[in-house]
């Protein structure tokens, strides 16, 4: 119904923001029922972020991508890179503090209470507003700069409405409890650097998005290119692709640091 509101004034934008307001967040809340309600015996992907923030939390941080008999990883073993596993325990410290018994070791297997599912929900609403509704805000006023004042407001309200009411993100993110938007926004961020002339900035932030989901490489091309493309158009190449290839590696130790000490536990988590 959004679409079709005029404002008696011609003032769009401002109904715009009121949609976006009042609509894109409850669009996301309604969601139901969930993948892999009550299906035994992995109960689909509410039950693997579930069990995540259930290992990260009562193990040691060296024991979550190793299998043993306290964490099978035959059962919903961690599967995204270390940044993901970061996200699952700070979530992992939200549910224990409402609820100990949905991530309570082993015991909570299956766990499906109204509060758990409860403060699932919130787990993924905050991962949208704090990463991914900031970052297309970000790109489409990176987008829209320079261009002609009084076109550019509607036109970036219309397009943030747009986006943030993408249906594919609503129904993976919110109907399967995944957290896709927080890699889509760091990848969003970076993309929004690149153009602000921020590479390294950019770099980080694609770094990043890469360590929370490797799917996020699917982007890789479009970035490398780019980006080798702009350090050969200046003065000293090398030392501008030496720049970003540093804080590449460095945004990579320090989310991988815990692992990099073994070779072992470094396999075991590429694996």
């Amino acid at each position: 119904w959004w679409l079709v509101v005029v404002d008696p004034q011609g003032n769009h934008s401002f109904i715009l923001v009121h949609c976006i307001v009042f609509v894109v967040g409850p669009s996301r809340g309604i969601v139901h029922p969930y993948s892999g309600a009550g299906n035994p015996p992995k109960y689909g992907d509410f039950e693997a972020q579930r069990h995540w923030m259930e290992i990260t939390l009562n193990l040691p941080i060296k024991d979550w991508y190793r299998n043993n008999t306290v964490n099978d990883l035959r059962y919903w073993g961690l599967d995204y890179p270390p940044l993901t596993a970061y996200q699952s325990y700070v979530h992992g410290l939200f549910l224990r503090y409402f609820s100990p018994d949905t991530v309570a070791l082993f015991a909570s297997r299956g766990h499906e209470s109204y509060l758990g599912k409860l403060l699932m929900r919130w787990t993924v609403l905050s991962s949208d507003a704090l990463v991914f509704f900031p970052a297309v805000l970000y790109f489409v006023l990176v987008y829209y700069a320079g261009q002609n004042p009084s076109r550019r407001r509607s036109d970036i309200a219309w397009h943030i409405a747009i986006i943030l009411l993408n249906p594919c993100l609503i129904l993976i993110d919110h109907g399967h409890f995944q957290y896709n938007c927080t890699s889509l926004g760091l990848t969003m961020g970076a993309i929004s650097s690149v153009l602000s002339d921020k590479d390294l900035v950019a770099c980080v932030l694609y770094s990043l998005a890469l360590n929370h989901k490797q799917m996020s490489a699917y982007f890789a091309p479009a970035f490398f290119s780019h980006l080798l493309g702009k350090c050969l158009r200046r003065r000293y190449p090398l030392l501008e692709v030496l720049k970003l290839g540093i804080v590449v590696l460095g945004t990579f130790i320090v989310v991988w640091w815990p692992y990099v000490h073994s070779t072992e536990d470094f396999l075991g988590v590429r694996h």
